[in-house]
């Protein structure tokens, strides 16, 4: 897709936020004016098995409650020509800007940090997800405090040693990646996210990540053997203990995301702040001025005219989200249904639970011979706009 998308399923998109390994990531609007960030996903991460995944962990992810330490997941298409997703829009900057541009956090605001992500990653785990990419850079600090972004993409995560030469694959997520994904064993577990937040509080601590180097290749190397311990260097002796044992080699070795809370509300308390205060601190150390939420200046009259006509889209029926199902002419592949042929990956399916796909469910799932999003919204904007040619 060249240049920016007018538009990404039903959302009219505004500017562009910034882009990475696995795609760009979009400020976009839903009809009645909302602002949402859209994440396209990049063409060459495609494969049958992975849209497979992705729609599995997408439907998994609306399900996600009890924090607000996470970027609401809205909905995605898995089967577009490029697949993508909608989340919440947060704004502010990420860790990693802040530190870049503001210093070091002191022990009393990372032990915050902490808690607040440990809190939003045991909602996650709730679910049966692992985020498996965090990092400074999918750490939004807005006016609520620290929220994780980018979860949903996990499914994109999973994968083998030989693929973190994947053009695209950037540095940042192999410097925060645990032992055992960088050792080519892409089932990870929760303490894949233990790992990666301590990377994230020792970034925060110190302005370094655990193991780095000039290509990916001599980092994964360093990740992966256990005789090399992690850097901790400038890392405050408050916080020492606590950033070590989250980046034990073995994942058994690692504490679990309630005990690195409870060590962080510790470490509030001996510097005499309950965890109220610490997050107001937190912010205030990192939110510089008022925030925006919506794209700087006024709204292009051609832009608020895609607006009007996505609305007009909206009310004639074309606003299901694309994980909601079939929709009337969809087709069905002659074999779907059958877990040994939707096992693309040459895996036994696990007794009792679905191959790659879910079968079950309050919503069915769509189709793959469906038409991509893309191609549907593409058409019904051909049909709309044929009559005015400045658009």
């Amino acid at each position: 897709m060249a240049g920016m998308p007018e538009r990404i399923g039903r959302y009219t998109v505004a500017k562009e936020l910034g882009s990475g390994g696995m795609g760009e990531v979009y400020l976009a609007y839903t009809p009645g004016g909302a602002p949402v960030a859209v994440k396209l996903i990049r063409s060459d991460k495609l494969d049958p098995l992975t849209r497979a995944r992705f729609e599995k962990e997408a439907l998994i992810a609306r399900t996600v409650v009890g924090t607000n330490r996470v970027a609401r997941f809205l909905e995605a298409d898995p089967f577009a020509d490029r697949p993508w997703l909608a989340m919440e829009y947060v704004a502010g900057r990420t860790l990693l800007a802040c530190v870049d541009q503001g210093g070091v956090l002191p022990v009393p605001l990372v032990a915050s940090l902490g808690a607040l992500l440990a809190e939003g990653l045991e909602a996650v785990h709730a679910a049966d997800l692992v985020h498996r990419d965090l990092k400074p850079q999918n750490v939004m600090m807005g006016k609520d405090g620290p929220m994780i972004i980018d979860f949903g993409l996990g499914a994109f995560m999973d994968a083998a040693q030989e693929s973190l030469s994947h053009s695209g694959m950037i540095i940042g997520t192999v410097r925060c990646m645990p032992p055992e994904q960088a050792s080519g064993h892409p089932k990870v577990t929760p303490a894949a996210d233990v790992y990666a937040l301590g990377t994230v509080l020792l970034y925060a601590a110190a302005h370094h990540y655990p193991y780095d180097g000039v290509a990916w290749e001599a980092v994964a190397m360093q990740v992966a053997n256990p005789a090399i311990g992690p850097d901790l260097r400038g890392v405050p002796e408050g916080l020492r203990p606590l950033i070590a044992s989250m980046l034990a080699h073995e994942p058994e070795d690692r504490p679990k995301l309630d005990a690195v809370a409870r060590m962080c509300t510790d470490l509030l308390k001996k510097a005499g702040l309950s965890p109220a205060d610490a997050r107001l601190a937190l912010i205030a150390r990192t939110v510089e001025g008022d925030a925006p939420d919506t794209a700087e200046g006024p709204l292009s009259p051609s832009f608020e005219r895609l607006l009007e006509d996505q609305v007009r889209l909206e009310e004639a029926g074309g606003g299901d989200s694309p994980l909601d199902g079939r929709r009337e002419g969809d087709v069905v592949r002659a074999d779907e249904g059958n877990d040994e042929a939707d096992q693309e990956d040459g895996s036994a399916p696990v007794p009792g639970e679905p191959a790659v796909r879910p079968e079950a469910g309050p919503k069915p799932r769509p189709a793959r011979g469906r038409p991509p999003a893309s191609k549907r919204v593409a058409e019904e904007l051909r049909s709309q706009y044929a009559v005015d040619a400045a658009l």
